[in-house]
C-alpha cells in the first residue's frame, strides 16, 4: 500500500499555534458592532435568565467553540468538549455505553437519520433500521441542525431508558420505540463460510480491524470465493478501509481526495499482492463512508461484484483535530474520489446485482441466510463463476 502525501503536514505543526490564536484573529477580523452584540448578549443572559446561576464563564467559552462550527451548517463537522472528545475517541475502540446506532443527515432532510444499527446492539434488536428517522428522544423534537444536543439525550448509563420517536420509510405516523441502554461490544471482523466460500462482515473500520481482517483472509486462503458483507457498516477510519482494499485489489489506485483549494491531499494505491478468486461485495443503505471506499475501489478496478441496494452516499473526509488545554474538533476537510474519480457525495454507489430485501426480513446475515435474499444472490454468483 502506497500513499502519496502532497499537503497537510506543516499544516499539522502549525495547527496549534493557529488555534492558540484564534480568538485574537477573531476580534481583530469582526466588526465592533458584532463583538459589542455579543458582550451585551452574555450581560443580558447573566443578569436575567431564570437559571443564571448554573451558567458559568466556562459555558459561555463552551457555547461560542460549538457555535463557532455549528456556523458551517455541516452535519459531519463537531466541537467536542474534553469529554465528549474522550468518549469520541473511546468509540472508535470498539467499546462503549449506548443503544448502538449510527445516525447522521441526508440531502433534503431536516430529520435525523440511522444511517444503520449496530449488529448485536439494543438498537438493532428494538428494529431500528437503515433510513428510519428519529424525530424526538424522550418526547422532545429534534432536527439535524440540532444532533449534537440528540445524541446527548440518547447516550445514557447501563440499563437506563431511552424514547425515541420513529418514523419509517413509507410510514406517514411516529411511534415510540423504548431502548434500554447498554453497553455496546461491537466486533468490527465477522468471519464464517458458507460450504466452500469464505464469508467475512465488517461492522464498521476501527483500530484493529486491518489486523482482524488479515487474519481472517490466511483463513479463507483454501476457499473457492469470498463474500465480503459491507451491509449496515456506517464507516470509521480511513486507514482500515485502505488496509482492507489494500489486500483485495491488485496494484490500483484505491481513493484519492481533494481539499477545499482543489489540491490532492491524499492518493492511496494498493500493491500487487491481491485476492485472485472471485469477490462478491454486499452494500445497502447503511453501507457509509469508509464502506463506500472498499465499495468503490472494488468496483471500479473490477476487482468484485456488488450486490444489494445503493449505499449512503458519505464522499467527504474528516480530520480529528485535539485541542491544546482538552477538548477537539471532528472537521470536514475534503472529498474523496473513487478510482474513476467520481465523487459519491449524497448519490452512493449503486449495486452491479440489485437485490432488494423482502418486507417481512427482520436479520440478516449469516446466521439467516434462509431469509437473506442478498446474501443468497451473492452465492449463486460465486457457484456460478466457479463452473
Amino acid at each position: 500500500m502506497k500513499k502519496k502525501h502532497l499537503a497537510g503536514i506543516l499544516a499539522l505543526l502549525l495547527v496549534t499555534n493557529i488555534i492558540t490564536a484564534f480568538a485574537s484573529v477573531q476580534l481583530a477580523t469582526g466588526s465592533v458592532k458584532e463583538v459589542a452584540q455579543t458582550k451585551v448578549l452574555e450581560h443580558f443572559l447573566k443578569k436575567y435568565y431564570l437559571r443564571s446561576d448554573e451558567i458559568t464563564e466556562k459555558d459561555f467559552i463552551e457555547g461560542r467553540k460549538k457555535g463557532t462550527v455549528a456556523a458551517l451548517k455541516d452535519p459531519y463537522s463537531q466541537y467536542f468538549d474534553e469529554n465528549e472528545y474522550k468518549q469520541f475517541m473511546e468509540s472508535t475502540t470498539g467499546e462503549f455505553f449506548g443503544i448502538g446506532v449510527q445516525i447522521g443527515a441526508v440531502a433534503d432532510s431536516k430529520l435525523i437519520t440511522v444511517i444503520a444499527p449496530i449488529k448485536g446492539s439494543p438498537a438493532e434488536a428494538a428494529g431500528l433500521k437503515s433510513g428510519d428517522k428519529i424525530v424526538s428522544v424522550n418526547g422532545v423534537e429534534y432536527t439535524v441542525d440540532e444532533m449534537e444536543e440528540a445524541v446527548k439525550h440518547i447516550k445514557g448509563d447501563k440499563g437506563t431508558v431511552v424514547t425515541l420517536g420513529i418514523m419509517s420509510e413509507g410510514e406517514g405516523r411516529v411511534r415510540d420505540v423504548k431502548i434500554t441502554r447498554d453497553e455496546i461490544h461491537m466486533e468490527s471482523v465477522i468471519t464464517g463460510s458458507i460450504g466452500d466460500i469464505a464469508y467475512i462482515g465488517l461492522t464498521q473500520f476501527e483500530e484493529d480491524t486491518v489486523q482482524e481482517f488479515t487474519e481472517a483472509m490466511k483463513a479463507a486462503a483454501g476457499k473457492k470465493g469470498l463474500i465480503l458483507d459491507l451491509r449496515g457498516n456506517p464507516g470509521g477510519i480511513l486507514e482500515a478501509a485502505v488496509g482492507v482494499s489494500d489486500q483485495l485489489l491488485p496494484k490500483a489506485d484505491i481513493v484519492s481526495a481533494k481539499d477545499n483549494r482543489n489540491k490532492e491531499v491524499f492518493h492511496y494505491t494498493s500493491d500487487e499482492a491481491s485476492w485472485k478468486k472471485p469477490i462478491v461485495v454486499l452494500v445497502n443503505g447503511g453501507s457509509a463512508s469508509a464502506s463506500e471506499i472498499v465499495a468503490g475501489a472494488l468496483k471500479d478496478n473490477k476487482a468484485a461484484t456488488l450486490v444489494g441496494e445503493k449505499t449512503y452516499g458519505k464522499g467527504v473526509v474528516q480530520t480529528l483535530v485535539p485541542l491544546p488545554g482538552g477538548g477537539g474538533i471532528k472537521l470536514t476537510t475534503s472529498e474523496y474520489f473513487t478510482p474513476s474519480g467520481v465523487s459519491i457525495q449524497d448519490k452512493g454507489i449503486e449495486p452491479d446485482v440489485k437485490v432488494s430485501l423482502p418486507e417481512n426480513v427482520k436479520a440478516i446475515g449469516l446466521e439467516h441466510r434462509d431469509q437473506d435474499t442478498q446474501l443468497q444472490k451473492a452465492i449463486a454468483i460465486i457457484e456460478k463463476s466457479g463452473r
